[in-house]
């Protein structure tokens, strides 16, 4: 048990340099030129390795753990499926450019330490996806990947309570395990043979450093299950997706317009959400959405430079101003197929959320 606490804690330890890095210096509240000089000051190509370094390290630690009973195991599965959601929005930031100083390095490290042991699909496809498709058309129905995602997941214009209920945990249901078999199976069988490989090789590291508790709870549930629920409810919390405010003006304008911002008031609330579901700047999907290629250290010092989006909700699922029952209200009033005021539509496209 206390070697399991102690590599999590050397895996914290390993996370730092990039934090420091990007740090000093960082004023509270400041424009995008003044934070992206800053940022293009600060970069490089060690400090990100590094940090994926740790967050590795600390699932080791998580194996460890599984193996020390029933209890220890759940923690486990737990614990990885955060650090899974981590990884995930580190490499969200690789996809943008901005995770390391080279474009080389960029892709380099999302694939290694996160695409193939995870068994994402290559970065090139979500980059086109993510920045090409979503990023300019975030709630424009039949163009946003995104949305289209939601909508797949039974999120419809007049959805009724209990299928509202049954998608928002729909990772959990037997149509969502279906379809999250379904794309782990597309992503190992047509993208080469180095990514099934790196997936059997993090499953066989587990059994090694923890045996089966590690292999089923440190890898199989929070990959199957448990990362895939809270990838689905970062996506829930991204935008207004339902009924979106259309805007033209300036970017910040335009995404003031369509995306929400959660807990603006609560600071235990958003402190447990940006260390676990909603990391590395996902919290701040505003301040990304307004402008793309900012880095996550920079975003809460942004956020203070922007007017306030226009739904800043302080629950996510309980009480009438909460996320979910906005959701509802506009999908059981049959919003949610508005077309924006352009006309745009496109064709749709699948894929992993940020």
């Amino acid at each position: 048990m206390l070697l399991a606490v102690g590599v999590i804690a050397l895996g914290l330890v390993l996370r730092q340099p990039d934090h420091i890095q990007f740090a000093v210096g960082r004023p509270r509240s400041a424009g995008s030129a003044e934070l992206l000089a800053l940022q293009r000051s600060r970069a490089n190509d060690w400090t990100p390795t590094m940090l994926l370094l740790g967050q590795w390290t600390q699932i080791v630690g998580w194996w460890l753990l599984a193996g020390q009973g029933a209890l220890p195991a759940v923690a486990a599965a737990l614990g990885v499926a955060v650090q899974f959601r981590h990884l995930q929005e580190i490499s969200h930031f690789a996809v943008h450019g901005v995770l390391a100083r080279s474009a080389g390095a960029n892709q380099w490290l999302a694939e290694v330490f996160v695409h193939h042991p995870i068994a994402l699909g290559p970065v090139r496809i979500r980059r086109v996806r993510h920045v090409r498709e979503h990023h300019p058309n975030a709630a424009v129905p039949g163009a946003d990947p995104n949305l289209a995602e939601l909508e797949r997941a039974g999120l419809r214009p007049g959805l009724g309570t209990l299928r509202f209920a049954l998608a928002v945990v729909h990772p959990l249901t037997p149509r969502g395990m279906g379809a999250t078999a379904a794309t782990l199976r597309g992503n190992l069988r047509h993208h080469g043979a180095s990514r099934p490989l790196a997936a059997l090789g993090v499953l066989a590291a587990a059994y090694l450093v923890g045996g089966w508790p590690a292999a089923v709870c440190g890898v199989l549930v929070p990959r199957l299950l448990l990362y895939p629920q809270l990838a689905w409810l970062s996506l829930f919390v991204e935008h207004t997706w339902f009924d979106p405010e259309f805007r033209t003006g300036s970017p910040a304008r335009t995404e003031a317009g369509r995306c929400l911002r959660l807990y603006p008031s609560n600071r235990f609330l958003a402190r447990v959400a940006s260390t676990t579901w909603l990391p590395y700047g996902d919290l701040y999907h505003y301040a990304h959405s307004a402008h793309p290629g900012m880095r996550w250290n920079y975003l809460t010092a942004y956020e203070r430079d922007l007017e306030q989006p226009h739904f800043m909700p302080s629950a996510l699922v309980l009480g009438p101003a909460s996320v979910a029952r906005r959701h509802l209200r506009a999908l059981a009033a049959g919003r949610g197929d508005t077309t924006p005021p352009n006309g745009c539509r496109a064709a749709r496209a699948s894929g992993p959320t940020a």
